[in-house]
Order: structure tokens, then sequence, then C-alpha cells
């Protein structure tokens, strides 16, 4: 599919981003290109004031020297100065101290300053002694001194159109500076539009059809940084939901299964006790009330195991706990349960265990292990519980004997309603392993199967030591 193709067209958000980039660059663009042609006009004028004013300046040293020679504005060669202006571009007009034109040929009131007397500036004798331009007119003045004492003035008369036309070349080339940088904006705003939108575009398409029922879809992780992550997060969280709809599928079957047996049997013997085809002696009735508590058993492992798996998870009240204690107990009080199915049970002791759990919670974990081993060893076989401590934890480990697990059912066994293929000579619903991971993974411990098949299995519980202050003394 073709990048246009896979991002589509640009939706709101992506007209909204685009104007926002037009608009601050065109901002932008304003606002530096009045800058540039404020600041050019500013230095062309400031450069031509003082390059004309160094004219005017060199044309009076040179007047002053031929004023110098001459003695007096008659006579004078004002040859030198006249160079000196028109090599910069202007007219040399030149005043004498007392306000009268003196002619580029040296007479004193011949004129040479178009107007009559008073140069360029309409009035006889202004700008004596002065310097700089007049009025802004293009006309640079500047005093011609002889031996400490002013002789007269000179004046540059400037065309105005000089300026002009250097700043109407510079504001040219600003100008088109200025529409280029605005195309080049504008095609970088839509371009970078596009990539920040279109992975957003793709995940917004995916998250339709997953919740249009099409459980396969997935969004492309495209684009920068977070957008990735989004589309990350999004697949990660599909993932969670479809294992989520499997897994009740799976539980509903199950649950099927497991209550399909019990109620069938029940509704067999009711039945045949309400038709008169068996009389209710105590044997038919014990075989009922058993059927009956299989049903009681299975409803409440599964109660158990959803309030072990809810949001909230296991309710855990912390408090010091002899994990050695705790295991003798345990074992003392699964001792019937244990003796009637010919097992062999020894406890270890390798060292003191205290822990901050909470030890109801670890009885019932303890106690779904032995029962566990109960239900699937066969007499005469052994069970030994050791308790112990290793890497900042303390270690509850449960081995038994018994026929072991095969290697491809390993990987299940903490699976809720898995009983294996053994399963059919054992009574149990196959949630007690479910439950205790559950309060193991309360209290931040860990909890492992290890098994050979035909030499026996191995259940090991770790849960973590309190920090050294908190220890039991």
């Amino acid at each position: 599919m073709s990048r246009r193709g896979r991002f589509g067209r640009l939706g709101p958000v992506g007209h909204r981003l685009l104007l926002a980039f037009v608009l601050v660059t065109a901002f932008s663009v304003v606002v530096v290109t009045g800058a540039a042609l404020i600041g050019v006009g500013r230095g062309l004028s400031s450069s031509q004031d003082v390059t004309r004013q160094d004219a005017a300046t060199a044309a009076a040293a040179a007047a002053a020297r031929a004023y110098a020679a001459a003695g007096t504005w008659s006579g004078a060669d004002l040859s030198q100065a006249s160079a000196v202006a028109e090599a910069a571009g202007a007219r040399l007009f030149v005043v004498s101290a007392t306000g009268e034109s003196v002619g580029l040929g040296g007479a004193a009131g011949t004129g040479g300053m178009p107007g009559g007397q008073g140069g360029p500036s309409g009035q006889a004798g202004q700008g004596r002694g002065a310097a700089g331009p007049v009025g802004g007119t293009g006309v640079y003045s500047a005093a011609v001194t002889v031996d400490g004492a002013q002789a007269g003035t000179v004046r540059l008369v400037f065309p105005a159109s000089t300026l002009t036309r250097a700043r109407d070349v510079a504001w040219t080339w600003v100008g088109v500076a200025a529409a280029a940088a605005l195309l080049l904006a504008l095609a970088a705003g839509w371009l970078v539009t596009r990539l920040l939108t279109g992975p957003i575009a793709l995940t917004t398409r995916a998250a339709r059809s997953f919740a249009a029922g099409d459980r396969t879809a997935r969004a492309e992780v495209t684009g920068p940084g977070e957008l990735a992550e989004l589309a990350q997060a999004f697949n990660a969280m599909a993932d969670a939901v479809t294992r989520s709809e499997r897994d009740r599928r799976n539980l509903t079957a199950d649950v099927a299964h497991e209550l399909r047996t019990p109620l069938a049997a029940l509704q067999a013997g009711l039945e045949e006790l309400r038709d008169g085809l068996v009389e209710p002696d105590a044997a038919r009735l014990a075989g009922l009330h058993d059927q009956a508590l299989r049903l009681g058993r299975i409803v409440a492992d599964l109660a158990e195991l959803s309030a072990a798996e809810a949001e909230a998870g296991v309710s855990v009240e912390r408090v010091p706990v002899d994990l050695a204690r705790l295991a003798a107990d345990e074992v003392a009080a699964r001792d019937p349960q244990l003796r009637a199915a010919g097992l062999d049970v020894e406890l270890t002791v390798d060292g003191p265990a205290d822990v901050l759990a909470d030890a109801d919670r670890l009885h019932q974990a303890l106690g779904n292990v032995l029962a566990n081993a109960a239900r699937y060893c066969t007499s005469g076989d052994r069970v030994g519980v050791r308790v112990g401590t290793a890497d900042g934890h303390a270690v509850l480990e449960v081995a038994d004997s018994g026929p072991g697990i095969p290697a491809d059912e390993l990987p299940h066994v903490f699976d809720r309603l898995w009983r294996g293929r053994g399963a059919a000579r054992v009574a149990g619903s196959g949630i007690g392993l479910a439950v205790a991971r559950e309060i193991v993974l309360a209290h931040g411990g860990t909890i492992e199967v290890t098994s050979d098949e035909g030499v026996g299995t191995t259940v090991t519980i770790r849960v973590p030591l309190p920090p050294s202050p908190q220890r039991l003394g």
C-alpha cells in the first residue's frame, strides 16, 4: 500500500496542525522580512551618510589647500575639490565666510551655484561652519578651515535616486528570500503534519476494526517516539483483550465440563428415587451427597480463584510470621489426609525463616500444595517439606516421590481447571495451584514447579525476607 493510501487524507487534526504551521510560518516570515527591510534601509542610509560626509570633508580639505595657496577665494584653484566631488557623484558648491558663492574658477560672486548666493539651501550663508547633510535634502557640507579660521563652506549635492536604486535591489532580494522561506516552511509543515497524523489515523482505523469485532486488527508501529509507543500500547491492549476473551471461553467450557458429571449423576439418581426405581437407602443417599459436595467444592474453588484474580488482587495483612512454625502447623493439620493417602511426610527446618506475611493466606497456599500431593501420589510415596532461606528469600519446598508430571503438561500446572491426563483417577477441580500462585504473588514472591516423570515433583515457594531491622529476634 502506498504511503498516501496508508495515511489517507489529512483529518481535522491534520488541517488544524497544518494551519498552525502556516500561521506561525507566515508571521515569522513577515516579522523577519520587515526587520530585514528596515535594517537594510537604515544600514544603507547610514553607510551612505558616512561616505558622502567623508567626501564633503575631503573636498573641504582640498578647497582649504587651494585657498591657502591663493590667499583668497579669487584665483583659488578648486579643481582638486571638484574632482573629489565628481568622484563621489555629487556637484560641488563653495560658499565664502561672508556667504558669497565662490565659482569653481575661483571668482567670488560669479556664480557656479544655482539659485544665486546661498547655494542649494536657498539662503545666503546657511550652513556656515556646519558639517553633515542639510535638512535631509542630499546636501552634505563641511567647513573650510585655514590657520584655525573658517574661510568658507563646501557643499556637495547628491542626486536623490542613488539610495533609492540600492534600496530597491536590496528589498527585491529580501522579498525573494522571504517567499522562498515561506514556501519551504509550508512544504516542511505539510510533511511533518502527515508524519504526525498518519500513524494516529492508522491506530484509529485499527481501533475501529477491533471494536467492530475484528480481533486480528493491529496498529502498524510507525512514526517517531510517542506515536510508535501509542501503536505498541494499542497492540498490547488488543492482545490482552484477545487473551482474556479466549480464557473466558475456555473457563466457561471447563466449568461446564466440570459441572456436567456431578449434575448428571445427581439428576439421574434423583430421577430414580422419584420414579421409585431404587430404594432411598443410606448408600444411595450417600452417593448423591458426595456429588453435591463435589459441586460445592467446584463452586467454592471458582469463587476463591475469582477473588484471587480480581483487580485488587489477594488481600494480604502482613505480620511477622515464622515460616517454619507455619509449615509444621499445616503439616499437622493435613496429617489425617496425608496418612489416609498412605504418604510418609518429613519436615526439615534448615534455620529461622521469619517473614512479614499473611499467615492465613500462606497456610492456604501450602495446604493446596499438600492436598495436591495427597491426590496424585500413591500409597508408600514420600513427601518432604523443607524450610530455609536463600538469596534474601524464605524458601518453602514440598518435594514428593510421586508419579511426576509429563514435560508437555508442566507449563500448564498453574492454569485454572487444569488437571492433566491423570485427572480421571483423582478428585479435585484443578484450581488449587492457581490459587496458591496468586497468594504467593500477592506477597511479592515466586512459586515454581519442577518434575521428572516417574521420579517426583517439587514445588518451591519463595517469599522475600524483610529488611534486617524488621526481622524477628
